[in-house]
């Protein structure tokens, strides 16, 4: 059976480090980390996204600055919000809440954020640093991977690497990370042809496509490491990756479980970056 990859446990452990470089930077400049959170609308998932983001704040010691607007707000209401937030030096890192109400647009307001308080790493200048190699703050579930793989003593350089899902969250900063570590990458998505077979291939699987249980056993290769990316549910509504487990742990080398494994460290990573972005500023 696989060696499978726990992620609350490397999780716990990246945050009592965190933790210690925020009291550090407090000790330097008498003042505390803040992250801003923005969140528009009432969308239940996002509500719980946000309260555990502050939960992960005060638990390694970051202030949060929560805002809550309301679904019909105006496109500039929170342009300025965020722009105000931009300006503000109790801020070190800013987050808004994706997906936002249909209306506004998104890209205009993630815009707002500078390069250096882009704690999501969502912004053009952060992922064209990526795309140079280039020291930047990364998107934090693809890092979040890394970290993991990193911790586990997996090696990426020369090894055949198949990310299955092209988000601008998630699959496309998950390949450039991986090509940078200089990992061989193919990047498969809805489109792309014999699908099975390229999984198949890979010595380093991410999957990050939605699809509940879709990758099974005969897209693995004996041996190869699988990171599951997913968060569905299954026929019976029990919560489940994009990889059927059951079907796989026993192929694979290593693998990440649902939950537990790389959910977790997604706030970590913003924790991480947030306090990454205000060290910047010593």
């Amino acid at each position: 059976m696989a060696v499978i990859i726990d992620g609350k446990k490397h999780s716990a452990e990246m945050r009592k480090t965190i933790a210690d470089r925020a009291a550090n930077y407090k000790s330097i400049t008498g003042k505390d980390i803040g992250l801003a959170v923005v969140l528009v609308g009432d969308d239940p998932a996002s509500a719980v996204y946000v309260r555990n983001k502050i939960k992960g704040c005060e638990e390694v010691g970051i202030k949060s600055f929560a805002y809550y607007l309301p679904a019909d707000s105006a496109q500039e209401q929170v342009e300025n919000l965020v722009g105000g937030l931009a300006e503000d030096d109790a801020v070190n890192g800013i987050l808004v809440q994706l997906p936002l109400p249909g209306h506004l647009d998104a890209k205009k307001i993630l815009s707002r954020i500078p390069k250096s308080k882009d704690v999501d790493g969502f912004c053009e200048e952060n992922i064209g640093s990526l795309c140079m190699n280039e020291d930047c703050l990364v998107a934090c579930t693809p890092n979040g991977i890394m970290k993991l793989l990193e911790r586990e003593n997996i090696p990426v350089k020369g090894k055949n690497a198949v990310v299955v899902g092209r988000s601008n969250i998630v699959g496309k900063p998950m390949a450039l990370l991986l090509l940078n570590a200089d990992a061989t990458v193919t990047i498969c998505h809805s489109k792309t042809r014999n699908l099975k077979e390229i999984c198949s291939r890979a010595d380093i699987l991410v999957a990050a496509i939605g699809k509940a249980k879709f990758i099974t056993a005969d897209y693995v290769k004996q041996g190869a490491v699988v990171i599951d990316v997913g968060m569905d549910r299954d026929e019976n509504g029990k919560l489940c990756g994009d990889v059927d487990f059951e079907a796989v742990k026993d192929k694979c080398s290593h693998i990440t479980p649902v939950p537990g494994g790389v959910g977790p460290m997604t706030i970590t990573m913003l924790l991480y970056n947030t306090v990454t972005a205000a060290e910047r500023c010593l």
